[in-house]
C-alpha cells in the first residue's frame, strides 16, 4: 500500500477522478462495477486506474472495481448516508474525554493544558453529532426493516437487534450525561472556559432530544413486533386451514360452514363489473393506452370491411438505375503500408495519400480505428504529443 504524500496530492487525485467516484459511489450497493466502464470514465487511461489502486483508494478483483472501505466510509459519513450504526465510536469518545481530563488535571504547563482542553471540546462536539446520527439512522433502519424485509423471521430478528442497539445508544447517552453532571466536577470548575460551557449546553440539548427520539423508537419497535406477531398467528392459522383443506377434512374437523354462514363480508359477494371511461388525452398521448387498444382489437371482430385504396402508378423516372460511387478507405491496406515504415502512426496517417480528399478530423478517426482494431500488431507507448489541439499517443510498428 502506498499512502499519499500530503493532503494536496489526495485532494488532487479525488478532484481529477470526480466523474469516476460519482458513478462508483452511486452504484456502491451494486454487486458489479466493471473495469471497462471505469476506463471509459477516465478516457481509457489505465495508468489513472492503476494509480488509485496503488494508493488503496480503489480495489480491483477479477475485472471489477470497488471503492476502498476507508474512503467509502468517509464519503458516507460526510454525506450522512451511512447505514451502519457505529456505537463503538461513542464509547471511544467518552473514554477519550475521561483520559484527556486526567491529563489536563495532571499537567502544569498552560500550553499543554490548552492542547488537552481543545481535544476535550472537539470530542464533546463529536459525541453530540455521532449520537444524533445514530438515532436518525436507527429510526430509518427500523422503518425500512419493517417495510422492506421480505423474510418474516429475519424481519423479527433485525428489529430485535435494532432494539438492542437502541438500548446501547440510551446507555451511552446516559454515560455522557453522567460525565458532564457528576463524574468530573473538579475539571469543570477548574477549566472555566466559556466555549466549553457553550459546547456542554448544546450537548445536553442534543442528548435530551435523542432521549425523546429513543422513546419514540422504542414505541415504534414494540408496535412493529406486535404487528409481526399478529401476522404470524394469522399465517399459522391459515396454514392449518390449508392443510385441512388439502386433506379434505376441513368440514369434518372445523365449523367453517357455520362461520361462513354468519359472515356477511363483502369478500364473499359477487364482484360487479363497472365500466371505466378513459380520457381522450390519455388515449391519444399514452403508449400504454395504444398497447391496450391493440390487445382488445385482436379479440374484437368488426363486420365493417375496409376496402384498401390503390396507390397511383409509379413514375418511370423513379425506376431508372442511378449509380453513385464512393471511394472507401481500406484500413487493412493502410495498416500494411504503416507496418512497412518506421514512422509513428499519427504522423503516417496525417501524411498518407488516400486517393481522395480526407480532412484532418477524418484522419484522426482513421488513427483511432487502426489503434483499436490492430492494437496487437502495434507498439503503443506512454509518450504523448499534441498536433492541432489533438493529444495522441506515440504508436510504432512492432
Amino acid at each position: 500500500m502506498q499512502s499519499f504524500n500530503d493532503i494536496k496530492e489526495l485532494l488532487t487525485a479525488l478532484k481529477r477522478e470526480d466523474r469516476l467516484f460519482y458513478e462508483m459511489f452511486g452504484k456502491r450497493k451494486s454487486l458489479e462495477f466493471k473495469l471497462s466502464y471505469a476506463l471509459e470514465l477516465v478516457d481509457y487511461d489505465e495508468a489513472r486506474i492503476d494509480y488509485l489502486v496503488k494508493k488503496s483508494v480503489l480495489r480491483e478483483n477479477g475485472g471489477l472495481l470497488e471503492i476502498d472501505g476507508l474512503f467509502l466510509e468517509f464519503f458516507e459519513q460526510v454525506l450522512e448516508v451511512n447505514e451502519e450504526i457505529n456505537l463503538a465510536s461513542i464509547d471511544e469518545n467518552i473514554k477519550s474525554i475521561q483520559e484527556n481530563i486526567v491529563y489536563f488535571l495532571n499537567e502544569n504547563s498552560e500550553h499543554r493544558r490548552h492542547a488537552y482542553l481543545r481535544e476535550i471540546k472537539r470530542t464533546f462536539r463529536k459525541i453530540g453529532v455521532v449520537t444524533i446520527r445514530s438515532v436518525i439512522d436507527l429510526r430509518r433502519k427500523v422503518d425500512n426493516t419493517f417495510k422492506n424485509e421480505p423474510n418474516f423471521k429475519n424481519k423479527q430478528l433485525k428489529l430485535k437487534h435494532l432494539d438492542e442497539k437502541r438500548v446501547m445508544v440510551k446507555k451511552l447517552s446516559g454515560q455522557a450525561l453522567d460525565l458532564i453532571n457528576e463524574n468530573q466536577p473538579v475539571f469543570f470548575k477548574t477549566s472555566q472556559d466559556e466555549e466549553l460551557k457553550r459546547i456542554i449546553t448544546e450537548l445536553k440539548l442534543q442528548l435530551n432530544e435523542c432521549s425523546h427520539n429513543l422513546i419514540e423508537i422504542e414505541k415504534q419497535i414494540i408496535d412493529y413486533l406486535n404487528q409481526i406477531k399478529h401476522q404470524g398467528l394469522f399465517l399459522e392459522k391459515l396454514r392449518k386451514l390449508k392443510y385441512l383443506k388439502d386433506h379434505f377434512t376441513i368440514e369434518a374437523e372445523t365449523d367453517i360452514k357455520q362461520h361462513l354462514a354468519k359472515s356477511n363480508s363483502l369478500i364473499f359477494e359477487r364482484r360487479l363489473g363497472e365500466p371505466l371511461n378513459l380520457s381522450l388525452d390519455f388515449i391519444l398521448n399514452e403508449e400504454r393506452a395504444f398497447a391496450s387498444i391493440k390487445k382488445v382489437a385482436k379479440n374484437y371482430k368488426s363486420r365493417t370491411h375496409i376496402v384498401p385504396e390503390l396507390a397511383e402508378t409509379i413514375a418511370t423516372d423513379f425506376l431508372e438505375n442511378n449509380v453513385e460511387q464512393e471511394i472507401m478507405i481500406n484500413l487493412e491496406e493502410v495498416r500494411n503500408h504503416f507496418l512497412a515504415t518506421g514512422d509513428n502512426l499519427f504522423n503516417f496517417i496525417v501524411n498518407y495519400n488516400f486517393n481522395k480528399e480526407v480532412g484532418f478530423e477524418e484522419r484522426v478517426t482513421v488513427y483511432c480505428q487502426l489503434v483499436s482494431i490492430y492494437d496487437q500488431e502495434f507498439m503503443i507507448t506512454n509518450e504523448f504529443e499534441n498536433f492541432n489541439g489533438v493529444e495522441y499517443a506515440m504508436v510504432y510498428p512492432k
